[in-house]
């Protein structure tokens, strides 16, 4: 079928499924705004979780999830409510047919406004039909837009982080991670600047020459090979082009919206650390009542203290570990395996006897740099 496109039974098909899209569109908007609603709750406290624990990469996948989630949401709620009023209208018309403005008896100014700016009945139904398709498919488009910049800015972090770390200054690696970053960051201010303007860098013939390589390769840096027709598709059609760019400012204002806070007092943020005048409730247990309630560092298990003794617990992350490796540098690996990594289980008796003597040393240290908490007497 894909070979025959240029075939008129083919062309006809096409024809009437178009025609009849906005039934599968209102069913995927269905089942995606089910979806999405039940899953940006968990990706959130996931999120959260993952900020809690210091763990960068994973906080990153889950930020791109959750923008991803956010503007699925409110394009595909818009759509609905769009469509809503689309159906609507389809059914007014068949009751009352189109606008008769002699009916109405208006002066002749307002007359000749309405006729002017309102128009026919039927062009209010074909414009809604327009902002109905034009939403839809803009809305999977832009997850690939928020997905082709993370990719880009995962392969820069990849590359300083493979041939520019802090191991690698001593060898060769440098040499090939210098050139790579920075083609890699022109590349993105190139293409984002030929995004911005629609097209401006492959218009001009010597520019055009230049800007090829690097078009060609954030082709599949970015995946923009599986979804490039529909943002030609989208360039040259006046209407998808305004309503695309109106769109845009309005994600950034609800962007701002979400940042909104009332702030309670002049002179205390209740967001801060515990210290000498504020209790953080995140710093004793039994005040964490929500599922998003994570302890930032060190809690205690209540503000009143009945017991002869104080529970502490400190919430272990990166920063522990590396003040281990300030106080005992021994402990300190030759090779540092924390971070994202592809382990293949290998049982080996010595090494994990090895490992079972280095926990108990590295519990040791980690007693003498957090010493145990004194009991209290009553």
């Amino acid at each position: 079928m894909s070979q025959d496109y240029d075939n008129p039974a083919f062309k006809k098909l096409l024809q009437k499924l178009q025609e009849e899209s906005w039934q599968l569109e209102l069913l995927i908007s269905g089942f995606a705004i089910f979806g999405l609603f039940s899953a940006y709750p968990v990706l959130e406290v996931a999120s959260k979780a993952a900020q809690n624990d210091s763990n960068g990469q994973l906080t990153i996948i889950l930020f791109v999830a959750l923008a991803s989630c956010s503007i699925l949401i409110f394009n595909l709620v818009l759509h609905v409510l769009l469509r809503g009023l689309w159906i609507g209208a389809l059914g007014l018309r068949y009751i009352s047919g189109d606008i008769d403005y002699d009916k109405l008896n208006y002066s002749k100014t307002f007359d000749n406004y309405l006729k002017k700016n309102v128009g026919p009945f039927d062009r209010f139904i074909a414009r809604l039909e327009n902002y109905c398709s034009v939403i839809f498919a803009i809305s999977f488009l832009l997850i690939f837009y928020v997905l082709a910049f993370a990719l880009t800015i995962a392969l820069i972090a990849l590359i300083a982080h493979l041939f520019l770390g802090r191991d690698t200054f001593n060898s060769f690696l440098p040499w090939i991670g210098i050139p790579l970053l920075v083609f890699v960051s022109l590349g993105m201010a190139l293409t984002f600047i030929d995004f911005m303007t629609l097209g401006a860098l492959k218009k001009k013939n010597w520019i055009s020459k230049i800007y090829f390589p690097f078009y060609w390769c954030f082709s599949f840096i970015t995946l923009s090979f599986l979804y490039r027709p529909l943002v030609y598709n989208f360039l040259d059609n006046k209407f998808g082009k305004r309503l695309s760019f109106f769109l845009v400012p309005v994600y950034f204002v609800l962007l701002m919206l979400t940042s909104l806070t009332y702030k309670q007092s002049n002179y205390f943020d209740f967001s801060e650390y515990s210290n000498n005048t504020i209790a953080n409730s995140n710093n004793y247990e039994n005040l964490l009542v929500d599922e998003s309630d994570f302890i930032e560092e060190i809690a205690i298990n209540s503000k009143v203290i009945t017991e002869p003794y104080l529970k502490v617990f400190i919430l272990f992350n990166d920063g522990i570990e590396d003040n281990i490796y300030e106080f005992n540098p021994e402990l300190k690996p030759k090779k540092d395996n924390r971070g994202v990594k592809f382990e293949a289980v290998v049982f080996n008796e010595e090494e994990h006897r090895i490992s079972e003597t280095s926990k108990k040393t590295y519990l040791k240290t980690f007693n003498r740099v957090y010493p145990k908490f004194c009991v209290f007497e009553k």
